[in-house]
């Protein structure tokens, strides 16, 4: 069974992304009471920022599902969803740790500091109304899944379909990847950039989503104990 062409495979996850996130803001239009200018004047605001991420990862997740079945293939075989190899999760964890430290090296080296700006204003937002457990979730669990089964999964399988492919494929869904993190600096996107193309190798290394959910996951986590230790310890 083929996959998706080029041309569908693009069409389809823009229409998904455009439907969660439709979905998105009628969450916050009802957990606002229908002020969404509250949000608009506080992007950074971390109960917003966990409400839409959660409800739009999941929604994402059942339509590309939904997708898949429509190619007659089995969802969790055409997103990747696989269990990993061992050797496969030791080098991704070894090779994504490397990556932590030298990319916190050269941010600190650059800007002087290590938790954007962004990231500190949602932790502190969130912890004044009571919200920080929903924003854990929605950062180590739901922007990881939906964000790696929209681009290392479905992307992914239309787009890489073969070695001399994925040397094309993969730089190009890093760079969507990248650009649609417009919450960051020039220097974030570009550590997020060199974040993509690692995930990338290592979902056609070893042919599972599952693990670059992980890895998404871990670097999530990473990051938001820097933010809790900038705010508590070094505010």
């Amino acid at each position: 069974m083929k996959p998706w062409g080029y041309l569908a495979t693009l069409l389809w996850a823009v229409l998904v992304v455009v439907i969660a996130q439709a979905a998105g803001i009628v969450a916050l239009y009802w957990a606002y009471h229908g002020d969404l200018s509250a949000v608009a004047g506080h992007p950074n605001d971390g109960v917003a920022v966990a409400i839409i991420t959660l409800a739009t990862n999941p929604i994402e997740i059942g339509l590309l599902a939904g997708v898949a079945m429509l190619a007659r293939w089995d969802p969790a075989e055409y997103l990747g969803l696989v269990v990993p190899r061992s050797e496969d999760v030791t080098f991704a964890m070894i090779w994504l740790a490397a990556l932590i430290i030298v990319g916190d090296v050269i941010i600190y080296l650059i800007t002087g500091q290590l938790v954007p700006t962004f990231e500190i204003d949602a932790y502190e937002s969130a912890r004044d109304a009571g919200w920080l457990t929903g924003l854990a979730i929605a950062t180590v669990v739901a922007a990881p899944a939906g964000e790696e089964i929209v681009f290392r999964g479905f992307l992914f399988r239309g787009w890489v379909r073969s070695p001399s492919g994925a040397k094309i494929a993969i730089p190009i869904i890093s760079i969507i990847f990248a650009s649609l993190h417009i919450q960051y600096d020039i220097f974030g996107m570009a550590q997020i950039l060199a974040v993509g193309l690692f995930l990338g190798y290592v979902r056609w290394r070893s042919g599972s989503t599952l693990l670059t959910i992980l890895c998404h996951a871990v670097l999530n986590l990473e990051s938001s104990i820097e933010t809790a230790i900038k705010v508590h310890w070094f505010s």
